[in-house]
């Protein structure tokens, strides 16, 4: 019988995250079962660091609130976990041993894990290796595999065509092209609704690897018409043809697996642009606009219905998957089937070639949509 849950949140920040937290733990309370938040994600669980949340004042008034009241770790695995000795060195060490023994010494029946492909595959790696973990799919992105919307993806969305509704005033004021770029680095989700939403003239996502010449003859087409501006949406993951995604180095550390990271997609295209049209460009780059504040009301429910869905699932027995929409409904697909081919035990990270992440299908009616209504892709 269930008495004991607790809930992680890893990877980054998302509107709808205490939404969730919120209501796992009302469900929980309404069943009788103890519900605790590990702090700052899986790095909680290898200090072993919790809270109470049921009954707690801490967690009340939490639907509206951006981030998340338990904190969440980012570029944290448990497997390869940064470790700084007496000495000043580090090393990375394998330290889901402990994951297990403080899970099993505290007495919890089910870890709740809030996340995208990253954190769902050290989900299922912990599963294997005996917690029970439910997962959550996390991530603006939208890329989770196996869900067809992921929580926080909305807010996302709706700030992303704010800030094209304000840019298309500057564009055609000033006779300038307005790049905005936003998140996505595998899976431009992102770019393409809002394109649609904020009324773009051209959208680059990763999935299409763009010809700068024919994003610029699309411009040069409306200049012709008469409209002296254009606004174009840049995934930060674009990859232009026979080229490479727009990366820096990122000196986050040989155990995370990440060395880079994806920055400047925006302010190439701009400058390009620029330089073969003529007309003025500017960039703008929402960076963590995208992430916080306030969750919409569409991520208010998506998220509650997503945290008492897993709930419900601990209280079935169902261990080792992750909660998702299908046909427009709540099911749940084990852990497994996220993770793709990534089936390595304490691989280093996820978001990798064999990793199961959600692409914009080229077939989706999303881009039929946008090519119908006249958004170039630069194909």
């Amino acid at each position: 019988m269930l008495k004991k849950v607790a809930i992680l949140a890893n990877g980054g920040d998302v509107a709808g995250l205490n939404a969730v937290i919120r209501a796992i733990k009302r469900t929980a309370e309404t069943h009788g079962i103890e519900c605790y938040g590990f702090i700052d994600g899986y790095r909680g669980l290898v200090e072993n660091n919790f809270i109470r949340l049921d009954y707690n004042p801490l967690a009340d008034g939490i639907l509206p609130k951006g981030g998340a009241i338990i904190g969440a770790s980012t570029n944290t695995i448990v497997f390869h976990y940064k470790v700084t000795n007496p000495d000043g060195s580090v090393e990375y060490k394998d330290l889901s041993d402990l994951c297990v023994e403080n899970y099993k010494r505290d007495g919890f029946d089910c870890i709740f894990t809030l996340g995208g492909d990253s954190t769902q595959k050290s989900a299922r790696d912990l599963f294997i290796k005996g917690i029970n973990t439910i997962g959550v799919p996390k991530t603006i992105d939208n890329d989770v595999a196996c869900t067809e919307v992921t929580f926080g993806y909305n807010t996302a969305v709706s700030v992303a065509q704010e800030a094209l509704d304000r840019l298309h005033t500057t564009a055609e004021t000033h006779h300038r092209i307005m790049c905005l770029e936003v998140m996505g680095r595998y899976a431009g989700w992102i770019a393409l609704e809002s394109a649609i939403a904020g009324g773009a003239d051209a959208v680059l996502i990763p999935e299409i690897p763009y010809d700068i010449n024919k994003v610029a003859d699309s411009i040069r087409k409306r200049i012709a018409r008469g409209k002296q501006f254009s606004v174009v949406v840049v995934s930060e993951g674009a990859v232009p043809i026979n080229g490479e995604a727009s990366t820096v180095n990122a000196d986050i550390g040989q155990g995370t697996g990440i060395s880079r990271k994806f920055s400047g997609a925006g302010e190439k295209v701009a400058k390009e642009l620029e330089s073969i049209v003529g007309l003025e460009a500017r960039c703008t780059t929402l960076g963590y606009m995208q992430r916080g504040g306030t969750p919409t009301a569409y991520d208010r429910v998506l998220s509650t219905k997503y945290g008492a869905k897993a709930m419900s699932l601990a209280m079935e027995g169902k261990f080792g998957v992750l909660t998702v929409i299908k046909n427009g409904k709540l099911d749940c697909v084990p852990l497994e089937e996220v993770v793709g081919n990534n089936k390595e035990l304490g691989a280093v990270e996820g978001g990798t070639e064999e990793s199961n992440i959600r692409f914009v299908d080229l077939n989706d009616e999303l881009v039929t949509t946008a090519r119908n209504i006249g958004i170039c892709f630069g194909d």
